[in-house]
């Protein structure tokens, strides 16, 4: 036998609600969902906020880029604790941890300690970062590189200003040259040179363009592959083309500083100069232009990269929390382990098992002495417990004896202790009480049974007694035996032997008076119809009286004579012959014969048509049918005499039904409906009409038992009786087969 296992003591979160219990509930119920829909609501106007239109290369403020950051850092890191909660109590729940307020604890602590300084590094980050990218996009920087580079390209233009102060005069003398000789003199081509010469020229050239817009060259001073772009000196060309007479342009040859100037010797000819530029002034040129062009497209795309700065920023403070999160789950399963270990031990003993006990970790801190404590003490109760099963047992072994041999006695047991409270009682006390399904044990005696404690209350040591039961009263046959702790009632059921005792004396009467009464008959009726032959005729004075007088004598004898006829039937009812007939047919005839006598009321048979056979008596279940439906148009034909209505009207409904291995007849009517002592129906000579003889239920009953079945009455919904009548046609089948059953004799007519 287990233990009896006794209320917990562990701490019960439904029993202790706190002030700080009732902020949670709301707050594990509508944080999340909360906190997401301010994180959304958040991250689209912030998004809305910085995709509106700005000038190329504009700054947001760092006041709003701050405030953006943190706003949406704030939700974000409140949803990340939320449901790091949410996942720390479900795994506390299957730890079996209870609440997991350690856990939450935790989280919120590791979260609180890793947000704020993240918080505030990605503020001082983000103004910090603002601040900067301020002074590098700000004006006065970038008028300062501006400046620089615009130094650089001063000096470059200053050097073609130069370059075509020379070649526009040489251009001139060279035109003059040509007015007195042709290219091809060799006085020209050292004249061109000398012109070269003085005027420190690198390389000249004379050109002429075509048609096809390709240069041509007519002479050339030192010159190199690649020196004469047709590309860049058509744009040069084209260039002079807008400038006024006496006027360059520069030839923009790499690594060189080059003009391109006319020549006034004919039309599109042109003299081309060039100088060697220093390769450190022209690095220098070509970095200032190169830091100008990232310095522009750096400011063109600032604002992006300073949201992806931003965007990092908020990212690596998520993941900073985050990570700080899964830290403190991490630990808070560390630390919270030996405990859980703890709970389920505990949760084990309350179960009944005492041989829990829990794993002792070297830590030598107060975790292993609570263990060692928490081993020691389910050792000794296991100690403790084993002698208890071992008395509980034997207990139980004398308990079962006595249960055993209660059980197995007909006769109702009931132990009643000094205040009269059920102890003990067994499961034919049980039946006979009704209480089958019902938890008696404890229960006070008139709760069980007011009749049995008012026989207690007396002092006779045995009496019969009437209990009220589901079915009606019942007759017990109650002893008492008085103990010093109490009392214990044995009874008996002796309901069913009653009724078969006054049945049998009922009986006895009837034969009795059916043959008193029967003898005087006859010669009484043969005398009053002979008075009305013989006398009818000569009776002169009163003759009116004479009639009704011999009348009344001969109906009064034919009513005795029909009384008679039902004392008969009631004294020797033949013992039925069983065959398989269809209980539609006789119920269907039993009806019409009422409905052809009573053409005012209404007679239904459900179904209409069937067919339903069974084992049974023809004539006597004919019989039993037909006094049945004929006291129920009696009981209609007394609530029309009282002047009473009902609203279903003046009908009787006769269902025949099969359920669950059982043939099913119910009458309903709407007559007055069933008396008080409606379980008397049956008795002999139990009545409610003047005219009565008590005998036409008892008969049908009689007729029931002898089919194996049962008869009840009910209460029709809306008013009037409901009278169902139960066969079991397993059990009728097999009275057919049994060897020596009578099947063969003759029907007799006992109706």
């Amino acid at each position: 036998m287990d233990a009896r296992t006794g209320d917990s003591g562990l701490p019960d979160e439904g029993q202790r609600r706190t002030p700080r219990d009732l902020i949670r509930a709301p707050v594990d119920r509508f944080g999340i969902p909360g906190a997401t829909l301010v994180l959304i609501i958040v991250a689209i106007s912030s998004y809305a906020l910085l995709s509106r239109q700005s000038e190329p290369g504009s700054l947001l403020k760092p006041p709003l880029i701050a405030l953006l950051l943190v706003a949406n850092l704030i939700p974000a890191v409140a949803l990340m604790v939320l449901f790091s909660r949410k996942v720390a109590l479900q795994r506390a729940a299957l730890g079996g941890l209870g609440s997991g307020r350690l856990h939450t604890r935790l989280v919120a602590l590791f979260s609180a300690i890793a947000a704020i300084p993240t918080v505030t590094v990605v503020i001082f980050a983000s103004l910090l970062l603002q601040s900067g990218l301020e002074f590098w996009f700000s004006g006065r920087a970038r008028g300062m590189l501006e400046n620089t580079v615009e130094v650089a390209r001063t000096t470059y233009r200053l050097e073609i200003a130069r370059l075509g102060s020379d070649a526009v005069p040489m251009a001139g003398d060279v035109a003059g040259y040509l007015q007195q000789t042709t290219i091809e003199d060799p006085l020209f081509q050292e004249a061109l040179a000398k012109q070269a010469y003085l005027r420190s020229l690198n390389e000249a050239a004379l050109l002429k363009i075509g048609p096809d817009s390709q240069p041509q060259s007519l002479a050339v001073i030192n010159g190199y592959v690649g020196m004469i772009d047709p590309r860049r000196i058509h744009v040069a060309a084209e260039r002079l083309k807008n400038e006024p007479a006496g006027s360059s342009v520069d030839a923009q040859t790499p690594n060189r500083i080059s003009v391109l100037t006319r020549l006034g010797s004919g039309p599109d000819t042109y003299l081309y100069a060039s100088r060697w530029v220093d390769r450190e002034m022209q690095a220098q040129m070509e970095r200032a232009s190169d830091v100008l062009e990232d310095y522009q497209t750096l400011q063109v795309k600032s604002r992006t990269n300073q949201l992806r700065f931003n965007a990092i920023l908020l990212l690596g403070a998520v993941v900073i929390v985050g990570l700080a999160i899964f830290a403190a789950l991490k630990l808070a399963d560390r630390l919270v382990r030996p405990m859980g270990q703890l709970v389920e031990a505990a949760g084990r003993v309350e179960e009944g098992d005492f041989t829990a006990r829990v794993q002792v970790e070297k830590t030598e801190d107060e975790i292993e002495t609570l263990a060692t404590a928490f081993n020691r003490m389910t050792g000794r109760i296991e100690e403790q417990t084993s002698a208890l099963r071992s008395a509980n047992t034997q207990l139980d072994t004398r308990r079962a004896f006595i249960e055993a041999v209660l059980s197995s006695v007909t006769a109702g047991v009931v132990a009643l202790d000094t205040d009269n409270r059920v102890l003990l009682i067994n499961r034919s006390a049980s039946v006979l009480l009704h209480r089958g399904g019902e938890e008696i044990e404890g229960t006070p005696l008139p709760d069980l049974s007011e009749d049995l404690a008012n026989f207690m209350r007396g002092d006779r040591p045995e009496a019969d007694v009437l209990v009220d039961s589901g079915s009606g009263q019942r007759t017990l046959a109650v002893k008492r035996v008085r103990y010093r702790d109490g009392a214990v009632l044995t009874f008996d059921d002796i309901t069913e032997q009653l009724s078969d005792q006054r049945n049998a004396a009922w009986s006895d009467i009837a034969r009795r008076i059916a043959h008193e009464i029967r003898n005087p008959l006859t010669p009484i009726q043969l005398a009053a119809e002979r008075l009305q032959r013989r006398f009818g005729g000569e009776v002169e004075s009163d003759k009116e009286t004479f009639e009704r007088l011999t009348g009344t004598i001969v109906r009064q004898v034919g009513d005795l004579r029909r009384m008679v006829d039902e004392f008969s039937n009631f004294a020797r009812m033949p013992k039925p012959v069983f065959r398989e007939e269809n209980v539609h047919d006789i119920a269907k005839h039993a009806l019409f014969l009422h409905e052809v006598a009573h053409p005012a009321l209404k007679f239904t048979l459900q179904p209409a048509e069937g067919c339903f056979a069974m084992v049974c008596d023809r004539q006597q279940l004919s019989q039993a049918l037909t006094n049945v439906v004929k006291n129920a148009v009696e009981a209609i034909e007394s609530r029309r005499n009282r002047g009473e209505h009902s609203l279903a009207g003046d009908r009787i409904d006769l269902k025949v039904s099969e359920e669950g291995g059982q043939l099913v007849i119910e009458v309903l009517d709407t007559g007055v409906g069933l008396p008080e002592e409606r379980e008397r129906l049956t008795e002999p000579y139990m009545t409610t009409r003047v005219r009565g003889t008590g005998l036409g239920l008892a008969i049908v009953k009689k007729i029931v038992e002898e089919h194996q079945g049962e008869i009840g009455f009910h209460d029709r919904p809306g008013g009037g009786t409901r009278v169902r009548i139960a066969f079991d046609t397993d059990k009728l089948s097999r009275l057919l087969s049994e060897p020596g059953s009578d099947n063969d004799r003759a029907p007799q007519d006992y109706s």
